[in-house]
């Protein structure tokens, strides 16, 4: 099985931890299984607002060199968290972030996250626009994305389809002078 790798980047305080390792895409999915959808540990928030992709997608995602898997765990090792960027190989120099999902949303670490990966976008990566779509009606995730400085940008309309209903989405972004200025 080919190796893949798995992006660890996270800030807790004033330490910063960031490094890479490697993985196979079959062992990152069953992590990703275990931690979300554990008796117990599964949130009914990221089914509800978190479009849901297949293994092959995430394999083909996890293969491909303009995405990254930021993944952030507890000392324990187990996932609290994991996030997809795409665009990263983009001449336009503009980044998606195409997925975030918290195994316990409500404790802060989405916002530290979103946090550390705006800086990621914007100085590792070099990003000029750093951008996202977010199902309508999850208003607690506008809100955090507004907060964090993205700007509404308009609705894409029955965009997803979540439950066999067709969704619109909000498009949201923040270009680097916004960041630099909110910096």
């Amino acid at each position: 099985m080919d190796e893949i790798a798995i992006c660890l980047s996270f800030r807790h305080g004033t330490r910063s931890y960031n490094h890479s390792r490697s993985a196979t895409a079959e062992s990152l999915r069953n992590r990703l299984a275990c931690s979300f959808r554990a008796p117990g540990n599964q949130h009914p928030f990221a089914r509800e607002f978190v479009g849901q992709w297949s293994e092959d997608r995430h394999r083909g995602t996890l293969a491909s060199a303009d995405a990254r898997y930021y993944v952030s765990e507890s000392d324990g090792g187990e996932i609290q968290a994991y996030a997809i960027l795409r665009g990263i190989q983009e001449d336009s120099r503009s980044i998606e972030l195409k997925r975030i999902v918290v195994a316990v949303p409500g404790r802060g670490l989405g916002r530290r996250i979103l946090e550390e990966l705006q800086r990621i976008a914007f100085h590792d990566l070099g990003a000029h626009r750093f951008f996202l779509d977010v199902f309508e009606d999850n208003a607690r995730a506008r809100h955090l994305y507004e907060s964090l400085g993205f700007k509404y940008e308009g609705i894409m309309r029955e965009a997803a389809n979540r439950d066999g209903q067709w969704r619109n989405l909000h498009l949201m972004s923040i270009l680097e002078s916004e960041y630099e200025a909110n910096g």
